[in-house]
């Protein structure tokens, strides 16, 4: 019988001691630390890879942004990054227009010239709306014209057709 327990014992021993096990958690625990670590990483990665076709970084451009936003207002992910395809498009159309000027040397009077009607775009917008208005009452001019002309042609037409059957 103690033989038996003494084999019941050893087969106790084939498995792994205490230490061992606890060593065995750790390592999974870390193994799973690293896996949620490179997820993290990867969502990361995506998030950089993001940012590295922006031409602004994202975090001044949401600074700003939040300047002259209201308290309340949360901004996406999405609006940010939009955003800064924007002001990076802005920049690059100033840039070709600057770059029409001959000169090797940019002046700031060829910057105020090119940043015009991104500056003036309130006044720009009244303009047009002062033209098209103005557009509207030469429309206006012109069709009260045109009835006129219409109607004193009938009544000529009707004069000439009295000398006509007078005769």
């Amino acid at each position: 019988m103690n033989n038996e327990m003494n084999e019941n014992y050893t087969d106790f021993d084939d498995e792994k001691p205490e230490d061992e096990i606890i060593d065995t958690e750790e390592s999974l625990e870390e193994e799973e630390v690293e896996d949620s670590e490179e997820g993290m990483e990867e969502e990361s990665s995506e998030v950089d890879e993001e940012e590295e076709g922006l031409p602004f970084a994202k975090a001044e451009v949401v600074r700003l942004m939040k300047q002259n936003l209201d308290n309340d207002k949360m901004i996406r992910e999405r609006v940010k990054v939009e955003m800064n395809k924007f002001l990076g498009d802005v920049l690059e159309k100033v840039c070709q227009q600057l770059n029409e000027y001959p000169y090797t040397t940019i002046e700031y009077e060829m910057l105020k010239e090119s940043i015009y009607p991104y500056k003036n775009i309130e006044r720009i917008n009244e303009e047009k709306k002062r033209i098209l208005m103005h557009l509207e009452a030469i429309k206006a001019d012109c069709d009260a014209l045109s009835m006129d002309v219409k109607k004193s042609l009938k009544l000529k037409d009707v004069d000439e057709e009295d000398d006509f059957n007078t005769l």
